[in-house]
């Protein structure tokens, strides 16, 4: 009985699908559109120092004569003594590019605590209301900062130990390798290949949950483990609508880094000299990214709408199909008795 009532249930009612990409995007653009006087001068403003220090660190970092060398070489060191074939290409660009990463962030940790956390407070607070005030009071923003802020602290261990784990797995699986004696280079390359797919599906989704973690915190003012634990639990069965949402706008992102790249780092390096026009060009890349990050963070509390009404729909469906059971079987029951008497009057 209880296999045909789950079967009956499912064809009944059938997971509600997740709305598409490009709908979240239009009514995210429709959103920002609605609201552009704020959202491209109070919240952009918010924003310009935050995407001001990302971009000049880009900069900064490589040329630093201090800090990435002291990162990379502690991390190249750690990756030996854990016992890492040295000879793997793998491990040399993964150590590079997580110096790089950490310098960056680093340098860029106390704009992401203020401006950015401020940006992104005065944008929820905007699209929690129904008829928004603007600009948003300080208590307001006050009161949206304060979980903002546990939750970025908790989304660091977050992303922290999502990168220990995979280099825990990694590291199981070279010395089991080395220990069954398929230690040759095709085999390291092979695990190489397969660490690097699971290195980005694991920090990808990691990257995703502390991003939801964040509006979440903003949306429903609660801050710390409690969002990230509600964003797992939301994003469950959405997690390639979440992807497909974040990479266009980090694409976005990475291309306007490669233009202060390309416009004013290049252009200082083989110039020596920083001129007014260049400078007024970098301030406008900086707002271009500042406004990338505005829209984005849009995307992420339009997507977290989309996740609410989905599973808003798919509790009343349940608890429609079960009322529907209850009705169904009193009436069967009813039916009986009736049966009964009349048989019984007979």
């Amino acid at each position: 009985m209880l296999n045909n009532f789950s079967s009956h249930r499912t064809q009944e009612t059938p997971r509600i699908p997740m709305a598409k990409t490009t709908k979240i995007i239009r009514r995210s653009i429709y959103i920002f559109l609605q609201n552009y006087q704020h959202f491209t001068t109070t919240v952009a403003v918010l924003a310009i120092p935050f995407a001001a220090s990302i971009l000049l660190s880009q900069a900064l970092v490589p040329s630093s004569s201090s800090l990435l060398p002291l990162i990379h070489n502690r991390l190249k060191t750690l990756f030996e003594a854990a016992g890492f074939p040295p000879s793997s290409e793998f491990f040399s660009i993964l150590s590079l590019k997580l110096s790089q990463t950490i310098s960056s962030s680093i340098f860029t940790l106390p704009f992401s605590l203020t401006f950015l956390l401020l940006a992104k407070a005065s944008i929820i607070q905007v699209l929690r209301q129904h008829k928004p005030t603007f600009p948003p009071s300080f208590s307001s923003l006050f009161s949206a900062f304060s979980p903002l802020f546990h939750t970025y602290i908790c989304n660091s261990f977050l992303i922290l130990s999502a990168n220990a784990t995979v280099f825990s797995l990694l590291l199981i699986a070279f010395n089991f390798l080395e220990g069954s004696g398929f230690s040759s280079p095709n085999c390291i390359l092979f695990l190489s290949a397969a660490g690097a797919v699971l290195y980005s599906i694991v920090l990808a989704n990691a990257l995703i949950i502390s991003n939801l973690a964040l509006i979440i915190s903003g949306m429903e003012s609660c801050g710390g483990y409690l969002a990230i634990l509600k964003a797992c639990v939301l994003i469950r069965g959405r997690t390639s609508v979440a992807l497909s949402l974040a990479l266009p706008a980090n694409l976005v992102l990475a291309g306007i880094e490669a233009l202060f790249q390309y416009r004013i780092v290049r252009a200082y390096r083989l110039g020596g000299v920083a001129s007014h026009s260049m400078a007024f060009e970098g301030m406008f890349i900086a707002y271009l990214y500042s406004i990338s990050v505005v829209l984005d963070t849009v995307i992420s509390c339009m997507f977290y709408k989309s996740c609410k009404i989905g599973s808003w729909i798919e509790q009343e469906d349940g608890i429609s199909y079960y009322s529907h059971q209850t009705d169904t079987a009193g009436d069967d029951e009813q039916g009986y008795v009736n049966l009964k008497n009349c048989e019984e009057n007979v």
